[in-house]
């Protein structure tokens, strides 16, 4: 599915924009790394105060985003556009000895791959059981939920999804029970029929979660990152960070929490003492922004 860019305007709206850019403070000149850029909802903003486009990195995993962000940036000012993860990214430009200004990682997944139902990230409409991040290759969901064995299906449920043991184990046997599957919804019809309703909470939300982590390494990746950030940044410079989920905030608070604790050694300095989360306003607007913590911090 391809979007012009006046569909993304509608269809992407990019979360804690505001907080982002009043913690981040973006200055004239600034060079700036995205790591997760997606389809530009905060980059062109960022960009459009720092005016520094050459200097910049744009990186995101999907192609589609990729695609987007070439056709949007093609003068002789665009930033630079990594195809890669992360993570990947991450080390290639430490590697080579790059630093920036800012840095944001968002770490949520866009709103395009939500609501495109041949990604297979939601099972609101059928769509095959994909969810890759980068759909050119490594382990779909399916291959997960057909192929996986009793052990490894109840261990990713529980790590990921936050299901209690013993419901790992039922909902990991259920699975097994009833396979093949070969869709998002017959998978959560499947699930909902073992776990219990939380409010307008679907049951089948994080087994969903769970399988989307464990496919796209996404604790994996954010753990083999974190480390590389203070030395990705240049004395002054600030680092953002939207997680959506506890696992995900847990691993960037003690990290920062740790480097920001040594004393003269401290690497990062701590901008916010508690997670930013979304006002009233946006949430509004944007319901999926419900989840989201902003977390930023200082190069000492």
């Amino acid at each position: 599915m391809v979007y012009n860019n006046t569909q993304m305007k509608t269809l992407h709206n990019p979360v804690l924009l505001s907080e982002v850019l009043a913690n981040l403070a973006p200055q004239l000149g600034e060079t700036y790394l995205d790591l997760t850029a997606g389809y530009a909802g905060h980059a062109s903003r960022i960009l459009a105060i720092t005016q520094n486009y050459k200097s910049s990195c744009l990186v995101d995993r999907d192609i589609n985003s990729i695609n987007f962000l070439r056709a949007k940036y093609q003068d002789g000012e665009a930033p630079e556009i990594i195809h890669e993860n992360f993570c990947g990214a991450a080390f290639s430009l430490y590697t080579c000895g790059r630093t920036f200004d800012l840095i944001l990682a968002d770490f949520g997944v866009s709103s395009p791959q939500l609501d495109n139902p041949e990604r297979g990230f939601s099972f609101q409409t059928s769509g095959p059981l994909d969810m890759r991040m980068d759909s050119s290759k490594g382990e779909t969901a399916g291959d997960l939920v057909n192929h996986g064995s009793l052990a490894r299906l109840a261990d990713i449920l529980k790590n990921y999804g936050e299901l209690s043991p013993n419901l790992s184990r039922k909902v990991a046997l259920a699975i097994i029970k009833a396979r093949p599957f070969e869709d998002t919804v017959s998978l959560a019809e499947a699930v909902a029929k073992i776990l219990p309703r939380r409010g307008r909470i679907h049951p089948a939300t994080r087994v969903f979660q769970a399988l989307r982590i464990a496919v796209n390494d996404e604790l994996g990746e954010i753990e083999r990152t974190l480390p590389l950030l203070p030395d990705l940044l240049n004395p002054g410079g600030r680092v953002a960070i939207i997680t959506f989920h506890s696992l995900e905030d847990r691993l960037v608070k003690n990290y920062f929490k740790d480097v920001s604790s040594d004393g003269e050694e401290s690497k990062l300095e701590i901008l916010t003492k508690h997670p930013i989360t979304a006002g009233s306003l946006e949430l509004g607007i944007n319901p999926r922004a419900r989840s989201a913590k902003l977390r930023v911090a200082k190069r000492v």
